[in-house]
């Protein structure tokens, strides 16, 4: 059994090491070996690896011998590259035995991890917080971030706002964080902290830092939930039957 974790990808290096740093840390728990891909910016793409991971298994074992593979998309809700561009270079990459899991978010996990980082970074309890994700179109993947704020709501005692990294052109979705932040100043907030929903350093985790808030958490990371709840993933495909294609609860 291989596993593949497909992560979006990001020109900053922090960000690529933060998720080979991830997949390795899986490797450790699972005791086997995780491979990376990229969807979007740099590569290896996931079609790419699978096609690799077919033809070296056929070369060893003979034809039509290939292990099964299960994919785990290392994106914090189900939009358009988990439900589509995943699938796709699945699917286009020949490979007979693969699983896709669900996503990581939204998970009550990530939303302790986010808390754990808002305090490391300064938030104080009474400070207006705001959760800061990548930015969608996607109506599920928007429901999802929401369920995410509504967690991270429990946990420090009172609504967040939500905003995006990469705010909708089309003005769907949620503002800005630089917005959200100063609609909260506005508001009355004496200080404001921005929860960060990415995974990893790169642009977005940038744009947060610019957003004007007292107190910007890291990106979740290499967090212990985070890579526990990567490998729960992992685990629980195991149940799953190995042909499909399609992401799987």
């Amino acid at each position: 059994m291989t596993t593949l974790l497909v992560a979006h990808g990001t020109r900053n290096p922090h960000g690529v090491t933060m998720i080979g740093d991830l997949a390795a840390a899986m490797a450790g728990a699972l005791d086997e070996s995780v491979r990376v891909a990229f969807v979007d910016v740099l590569g290896p793409t996931p079609e790419e690896v699978l096609r690799s991971l077919a033809q070296d298994e056929r070369s060893d074992r003979g034809l039509g011998a290939v292990e099964p593979t299960i994919v785990i998309p290392a994106f914090l809700s189900s939009g358009f590259h988990v439900r589509v561009d995943v699938p796709a270079h699945v699917a286009a990459s020949g490979h007979p035995h693969t699983t896709v899991t669900r996503a990581l978010g939204p998970s009550p996990d990530l939303a302790r991890a986010m808390l754990d980082r808002l305090l490391e970074s300064g938030w104080r309890p009474g400070d207006h917080v705001v959760l800061a994700a990548a930015g969608t179109r996607d109506p599920q993947a928007q429901g999802e971030v929401r369920a995410a704020a509504a967690m991270l709501s429990a946990l420090v005692g009172h609504r967040v706002s939500i905003a995006f990294a990469a705010p909708c052109r089309d003005g769907s979705g949620y503002p800005a964080v630089a917005d959200a932040v100063a609609r909260a100043r506005r508001s009355g907030a004496r200080r404001v902290a921005v929860a960060s929903y990415l995974l990893a350093d790169g642009l977005f985790q940038e744009r947060l830092g610019r957003a004007g808030g007292d107190a910007v958490a890291a990106p979740l990371g290499l967090h212990p939930a985070v890579v526990r709840l990567a490998v729960r993933r992992r685990r629980h495909a195991l149940l799953a039957a190995p042909a499909s294609v399609g992401p799987r609860a």
